[in-house]
């Protein structure tokens, strides 16, 4: 890849074992972060699916503060979760986030995560106007 490709870590438990960065800029603007969880400190910061998408987007908005973005700046939002139940409670806390941003986003019903007290996984991409 060019050297113009920016990345950065927070220094979540995968990233080292995995091999790979929490969020990754492109020359052309784009920001993309990778998949987010509630898991803070190596500890699942909080319970339900309200409380996890909350967190889960402050941990995506904190890998798009090391880049100078914001969440105005969110273009998508892809939300991962293991229970069809709780599509009400993870859509309430997107709207809360993005209600005044509208990115594009996708919700998507998947089988489970790395830990099973997880119930939701989010992806955010960014986009720097202005860029080349």
């Amino acid at each position: 890849m060019s050297d113009s490709v920016n990345r950065v870590s927070s220094g979540g438990p995968w990233e080292e074992k995995f091999g790979y960065s929490r969020a990754v800029e492109l020359p052309n603007g784009l920001v993309l972060v990778a998949g987010c969880t509630s898991v803070e400190n190596g500890q699942i910061s909080a319970g339900g699916p309200y409380e996890q998408t909350v967190t889960s987007f402050r941990i995506a908005f904190d890998a798009l503060k090391q880049f100078g973005l914001g969440r105005e700046d969110v273009v998508r939002t892809r939300m991962y979760l293991t229970h069809a139940r709780d599509v009400d409670e993870v859509g309430r806390a997107h709207k809360e986030l993005f209600d005044d941003v509208r990115p594009a986003a996708s919700m998507i019903i998947v089988s489970g995560f790395v830990d099973p007290s997880l119930v939701v996984e989010v992806e955010v991409e960014a986009y720097r106007a202005g860029a080349r």
